[in-house]
């Protein structure tokens, strides 16, 4: 796990110095490309605290870099978010409380002022093992391409600014990938027992918005939407995060954030052993250093 963080961290830091020489290189080929390296730290102990507590240690590192090229009518704007967190209380050990791989891409022909025809894809899926703790002995409940989630199709989208823009696809496909044995055997995901994917087709919605609340207090919004026309199509995908991001100075901020998830295809593990459809929530919260360039 130490090594998984370690490379981690090297390779995205010499991509990050890479990704500057090429601003300076690529600016006549109208490529804007910044980014954001984040170590959040959070803490909690007590010692003879009469309300009770639990000793607590987390540690996350987030990477969040864009890629945006304008020529003439077209655009073409890429996101690439890396995020890994380790999380550990008294008496349960280390588990990990961030596991994500997300890259975005649209590419866009201006229709109007802020209308473009456009080609989207979206890609996630995460680094490591998840397990659900609750069962004795522990149960694997994902783990990397299992699931993986790639979805794409034409569309048309308003786009403001960078900080705010929405993508409709009235044809999207959407492909659920569990490459795991274990987890396609049992059907997880949503997937056939025994297939390793899934194909869907329908519409998709993703939205982007970022707003400046006060001085060095910033708010970002993500929405993404999915219908499936081939299964149960009124029961739509729905997936936000909020982060909110607060700068003490040029390198330390606050971040706190949280991600919620409703998915009829996946289902969540109870104590004894069943399962149920239910919102899917995430917090996270730290403050730490923020590497900008």
């Amino acid at each position: 796990m130490k090594k998984i963080i370690l490379l981690l961290v090297l390779s995205c830091a010499g991509f990050a110095v890479h990704a500057q020489d090429t601003t300076k290189t690529d600016t006549a080929k109208k490529w804007k490309i910044h980014g954001e390296n984040t170590f959040l730290i959070s803490q909690s102990s007590y010692s003879n605290w009469s309300a009770g507590g639990v000793n607590a240690f987390a540690g996350n590192l987030i990477f969040n870099y864009d890629f945006n090229y304008k020529k003439d009518k077209w655009s073409w704007d890429n996101k690439v978010i890396l995020g890994y967190g380790l999380s550990k209380q008294e008496d349960a050990g280390w588990r990990k409380n961030d596991d994500r791989i997300i890259l975005n891409s649209l590419l866009g022909r201006q229709a109007s002022k802020y209308w473009l025809y456009t080609f989207y894809m979206n890609f996630q899926t995460q680094f490591t093992k998840g397990y659900n703790y609750d069962t004795d002995p522990k149960t694997l409940i994902s783990n990397f391409l299992a699931p993986a989630y790639l979805t794409f199709g034409p569309g048309f989208a308003y786009k403001r600014s960078d900080n705010f823009r929405i993508n409709i696809s009235p044809a999207a496909a959407r492909v659920i990938i569990v490459r795991d044995d274990y987890l396609s055997s049992i059907g997880a995901f949503g997937v056939t027992p025994d297939n390793k994917s899934l194909f869907q087709f329908g519409a998709s919605l993703d939205a982007y918005y970022k707003i400046n609340l006060v001085q060095n207090i910033s708010l970002e919004n993500i929405l993404k939407l999915y219908s499936d026309y081939l299964h149960k199509p009124g029961d739509i995908y729905t997936d936000y995060t909020a982060n909110l991001f607060m700068k003490v100075n040029k390198f330390v901020t606050v971040n706190a954030g949280v991600q919620m998830i409703y998915d009829g295809r996946t289902r969540i593990p109870n104590d004894d052993g069943s399962s149920k459809i239910a919102l899917q929530v995430k917090q996270i919260f730290g403050a730490g250093l923020t590497y900008k360039f």
